[in-house]
């Protein structure tokens, strides 16, 4: 059963075109060798792949001489063309002159220059055609002006949304601050609370004098020395100085 026709079109796949170039450049250097070497041809093969790798064959020992060969015989049969040839060019380039100046006339005319040839009808065309041209400038335009305020729009919005949620998380982190110094103060109130009560009772019995031995009889003696001193510089009831 012989094979059905391929279609030639461009393989989608990547690694399949890959695949299919090696196989095919192999096949295509092979051919050209087998040519030159059956048929003792000049053959010169140049390949370039996708990614734009060289591939050259070339029968001769250098692909220069075989390039040159070709260059002379494509110019020299250039020269050799007819008459007929080179007067069907002579009035192609004519054609394009023309149309070429054409081009111009009108472009000069669309900036308000060279309008004095010009006669009324070609005028209201030309200006039907600049009122033409002016509402597509517009309409271009409002809608470059719509497209850049829906992504100014677009782009406030994202910023509204990241101010907004930033916003959140310095609240929460205020928050957790807030709460953490109220439970260091609450906690260090609380000791001090229960520390100062207790100064009175934790000082050192030296420094009370009276928690020492002896304390009131020592103050009781001195009371009756001062009260004695005070009677014998003092004078009595008959004018003289005295104990009582």
């Amino acid at each position: 059963m012989g094979r059905g026709k391929v279609e030639l079109k461009r393989i989608e796949n990547k690694i399949s075109r890959q695949v299919t170039f090696a196989k095919r450049r192999n096949g295509l250097l092979k051919k050209a060798y087998e040519l030159s070497l059956l048929c003792d041809a000049e053959v010169a093969l140049i390949i370039f792949s996708g990614r734009g790798r060289l591939f050259e064959f070339s029968s001769s020992s250098c692909m220069y001489k075989t390039l040159e060969r070709y260059r002379s015989c494509n110019y020299n049969s250039q020269e050799a063309k007819s008459p007929l040839d080179s007067e069907i060019n002579y009035q192609e380039y004519l054609k394009l002159k023309t149309r070429v100046e054409f081009l111009q006339t009108t472009q000069r005319n669309i900036l308000g220059e060279d309008l004095g040839p010009l006669s009324m009808k070609e005028l209201d065309q030309l200006e039907n055609q600049i009122e033409i041209s002016l509402k597509h400038i517009r309409s271009r335009k409002n809608q470059a002006l719509l497209d850049q305020l829906f992504d100014l729009k677009t782009k406030e919005q994202e910023l509204l949304d990241i101010n907004k949620n930033l916003r959140k998380k310095l609240q929460e982190t205020s928050g957790e601050n807030a709460l953490h110094n109220s439970w260091e103060g609450g906690h260090s109130g609380a000791s001090g609370n229960a520390i100062e009560p207790y100064q009175g009772f934790l000082q050192h019995p030296e420094n009370d004098s009276s928690l020492q031995i002896g304390y009131h009889q020592q103050a009781y003696m001195d009371q009756l020395n001062n009260e004695d001193m005070a009677a014998a510089h003092h004078p009595n009831e008959h004018g003289r100085s005295g104990w009582i």
